[in-house]
């Protein structure tokens, strides 16, 4: 299947490749054949030789691809026309090797200095064509004329032949080869409809070309001729693209040939001397082409330019935008001041009424305003540079924080006239600022409560220990409690934390599957209630676990929960601490540092009560602390508060 698929574009390719040598060769032998009508005598050269710019569009039209099949259909188009006139085959086989010679070494110049994709839309490419025409046709006239002097005629005149030569063959490339060119750009961006519509105006200069022709042979010559002609080049060349220029040179250029071949109007008036005929048209035909060329050369930069501008321009305006950056232009003198298109969006106002600099600065806060006032009075031709950060009252209402970068300039006086600059949006800045500055403050805040608390503990925790050894392990746990609490509050980036969330970590370190249970309603506790909570719950925990159940195989510990609601702003949370199982208590219990902040601590800084009781059966510890509102998960308050019952065996 592949081999069928490769010999299948071989085929296709060799009969593309003959279809285009066919056709090259049909149009080169019967643009040749009309040459051949006129030569110049006695020498008998061409005058004119289309054929050359039909081979040179060609190949540079198509590419390197086509070099073979043209050169090919050059040489046999070359060879029939000259020996079905009045050359030998040596002559002609001579000659169409220059011809082809000729279009190849065109096309090689072409690619090598301007590439592939060439088009004539730029004056360097159509002074390369040039450049390259009469280097590739001197050359060639070197060949044609040691041809034609040594196989038809060894009289003739060497450096008549050569001009002839070379004059023919650069006349026609200049004619038919833009042509073609053109035409192949066009394949490859079609024109718009509007450049179709006026194109019409082709029309119009095969009129006029026609009229130019039966004018009174003198005194037009040709610069009248060509002056009539300038007006429709010009608006082919300004309104469209380079082929209807070139299709307009190739009208003219056609018309004149044909003129003067068929002895028709001006051009063919048998009162003038042939020669002086030849080279009317020949100055006509090389002053409307380059003049087409070039004109319209000219006129697509200057599009190209203008596009490049207006999408300059928006790419401009989108990274402004994009930026939050405006750039605008203050003529102290007039009053006047222009701004970028995107300072409409930044500052509020109509695009079509835009404020003037005195509704500007009245928008600005005055303490700002005298700041930039006195800013302004400062600046001088040393130091013309200034900025400035002021709050800005959008025509919008809103207000905003932007950021000036402005440079004066002076007159003779040293004067201030002009004050230029790209205004920057940093509202957004200045608002991350601000809430940098809240959070490091936040920050500081806790930071020292936490180190005051610390210091409370440690000096609690010395007073009620017997030994180093247990006030650092007494310490070290109570800070753990701590530390397990702000990792709880982490997590939430403290926003709060959950009640189930705070007991799993308090009670990991004691407690096992078997020997603790907790349940209630899921409950949303504030950051101030974790910590302190926390702190109670390892002195529970800890106590149980020293003294109490937990110190006991079958001993277990309960903690049970519930939300209460106090109207739609409050509510409450009771915690209920349990313990079975462990040895019976016996006399009063002596109060220590732990039952201190158990039953202090909860009162003291969030406002509940604390009930801590140790009966014969086991400690209780019953904990009522006040809830705000919201204090339930987002997960329960998007299902109308429905409080869903947890129990986690740990």
């Amino acid at each position: 299947m592949l081999q069928k698929s490769v010999d299948g574009g071989l085929i296709e390719r060799w009969f593309g490749s003959v279809g285009l040598a066919v056709a090259i060769g049909v149009a080169y032998y019967l643009s040749a054949r009309l040459s051949l009508l006129l030569v110049s005598k006695p020498d008998g050269v061409a005058v004119f030789w289309p054929a050359a710019g039909i081979a040179c569009g060609a190949l540079i039209a198509l590419g390197r691809d086509a070099r073979l099949p043209v050169a090919a259909a050059t040489i046999i188009a070359t060879i029939v026309a000259n020996v079905l006139g009045d050359r030998t085959i040596w002559a002609a086989s001579a000659m169409a090797l220059c011809n082809a010679g000729e279009a190849l070494l065109v096309a090689v110049l072409i690619e090598r200095y301007f590439g592939v994709r060439f088009n004539l839309d730029r004056l360097t490419h159509v002074l390369g064509l040039l450049a390259a025409a009469m280097v590739a046709t001197a050359l060639s006239a070197v060949g044609g004329t040691a041809a034609f002097r040594w196989f038809h005629s060894p009289a003739a005149p060497l450096l008549t032949i050569w001009y002839e030569w070379f004059a023919s063959d650069l006349l026609g490339i200049l004619t038919i080869a833009p042509l073609l060119i053109g035409l192949a750009a066009a394949v490859r961006k079609p024109p718009l409809r509007s450049e179709l519509i006026e194109g019409i105006a082709l029309a119009a200069v095969a009129e006029m070309i026609g009229i130019i022709v039966f004018l009174p042979p003198i005194p037009w010559k040709t610069v009248v001729p060509i002056a009539m002609l300038s007006p429709l080049l010009l608006w082919l060349s300004a309104r469209c693209q380079p082929v209807f220029a070139s299709a307009a040179a190739f009208i003219v250029s056609l018309t004149i040939v044909l003129a003067i071949t068929f002895g028709i109007g001006h051009f063919g008036d048998p009162d003038l001397p042939i020669g002086d005929r030849i080279v009317t048209a020949q100055a006509g035909i090389v002053s409307v082409a380059l003049c087409a060329l070039v004109l319209a050369a000219l006129f697509a930069e200057r599009r190209q330019h203008a596009a490049a501008l207006i999408e300059s321009e928006a790419r401009l305006q989108e990274a402004l935008s994009a930026g939050g950056v405006t750039a605008f232009d203050w003529d102290l003198r007039t009053g006047m001041t222009r701004r970028s298109e995107n300072a409409a969006l930044m500052l509020g106002f109509d695009p079509k009424n835009p404020p003037s600099a005195t509704e500007f600065l009245a928008r600005m806060r005055p303490d700002d305003l005298a700041r930039y006032s006195t800013l302004l009075q400062s600046v001088s031709p040393d130091r013309p540079s200034f900025g400035l950060r002021f709050r800005f009252a959008r025509f919008d209402g809103r207000e905003i924080w932007l950021e000036q970068s402005s440079r004066a300039e002076f007159d003779a006086a040293a004067h201030v006239v002009h004050v230029r600059g790209l205004t920057l949006d940093v509202t957004a800045r200045k608002q991350a600022e601000e809430h940098q500055s809240i959070l490091m403050a936040e920050l500081d805040h806790r930071v020292k409560n936490v180190l005051a608390r610390v210091a409370v503990v440690a000096m609690s925790t010395r007073q009620g220990s017997g030994s180093i050894d247990d006030f650092l392990l007494r310490l070290n746990g109570r800070i753990q409690a701590m530390a397990l609490a702000h990792s709880v509050l982490s997590q939430n980036r403290w926003c709060g934390a959950e009640l189930t969330d705070l007991l799993r970590q308090q009670l990991a370190p004691y407690t096992t599957d078997a020997n603790a249970s907790i349940s209630g309603s899921e409950v949303m506790l504030t950051a101030e209630a974790t910590q302190a909570l926390a702190m109670v719950l390892h002195e529970l925990v800890t106590n149980a676990a020293k003294h109490g159940a937990l110190s006991s195989p079958d001993g277990r510990i309960s903690v049970q929960w519930d939300r209460h609601s106090q109207g739609s702003d409050a509510a409450s949370l009771t915690i209920e601490w349990r313990e079975f199982g462990g040895p019976a208590i016996v006399g009063p219990i002596q109060s220590g540092y732990g039952t201190n902040l158990i039953c202090e601590l909860i009162p003291h800084e969030l406002g509940g009560k604390v009930d801590l009781v140790f009966a014969a059966e086991g400690a209780r510890c019953r904990i009522e602390i006040p809830l705000p509102g919201d204090a339930t998960p987002d997960s329960v308050r998007t299902a109308s508060f429905r409080e869903r019952l947890v129990s986690v065996e740990l």
